[in-house]
């Protein structure tokens, strides 16, 4: 004999099951029930005045051989940094670049060796950058670049956007929340997007491509040999998530 079919009895199951049944499962990004999410993005900029210069200094050489080619250029770089040193600048501060020996084997020098010793200098004074790389150029120098201007406290300049950054995304939430009759009850994630500093990428906690680089500020070199330092411009991204609750 088959048995009949039990039916299931709505008695069997538990009252706070129903209950919870008809609640939303809680927000992973923090949100309670009765919030309402705003995600802003915003940017902030500091100015900043360079307080150091780097640039490179060097010299090539041209002889029959590739030992005179070298001991020529050793001697000449030696007085280029006994130059710098005389203007004031810290041996600790001249640091070789590239050195190299090639046989050129084309145009007028053709079966000469060429001997090449580039030095990059920090010039711990803007001011005295221009000094440098005349002092530089009358040693014999015949490679110059730069100057490349920088400041000490890099992080610091940065610190500076980020904090304007933050400031521009909450008031533009205050903004939104009394447009919409409601407030800011708490901030829930702060989202680094980097930015730039100058012709430096200031990179973001998410893995993006760099911005392109856009020069706000170059270094100038005057006719009387003087380094202008103008201002460095530091601009940076962020995006927050405020929860907005009801007044």
């Amino acid at each position: 004999m088959f048995a009949p079919p039990v039916k299931p009895s709505l008695a069997l199951i538990p009252l706070a099951a129903l209950a919870s049944c008809g609640s939303p499962p809680p927000d992973g990004r923090g949100v309670g029930r009765e919030e309402t999410l705003l995600s802003v993005s915003a940017t902030g900029e500091a100015e900043t005045r360079p307080d150091q210069a780097q640039f490179q200094a060097g010299v090539n050489s041209w002889a029959k051989d590739a030992r005179l080619a070298s001991d020529a250029n050793a001697q000449k770089i030696g007085e280029i940094v006994a130059a710098l040193v005389a203007t004031g600048i810290a041996k600790r501060d001249i640091q070789t670049r590239a050195v190299s020996v090639q046989r050129i084997d084309w145009g007028d020098r053709k079966g000469q060796y060429q001997a090449s010793n580039v030095v990059n200098v920090t010039v711990r004074k803007v001011a005295d950058a221009g000094a440098a790389v005349a002092a530089a150029t009358q040693a014999g120098a015949n490679v110059i670049s730069g100057p490349d201007l920088r400041m000490t406290d890099r992080e610091g300049a940065a610190n500076s956007a980020y904090a304007a950054a933050f400031k521009a995304a909450r008031a533009r939430a205050d903004a939104y929340a009394e447009a919409a009759d409601m407030r800011v009850a708490r901030v829930l994630t702060i989202r680094d997007s980097g930015g730039v500093q100058g012709d430096r990428y200031l990179p973001g906690a998410a893995p993006v491509a760099p911005p392109p680089v856009v020069m706000e500020q170059t270094a100038q070199q005057a006719s009387n040999g003087s380094v202008m330092p103008g201002r460095t411009i530091s601009s940076v991204s962020v995006q927050v998530d405020f929860a907005l609750e009801r007044k």
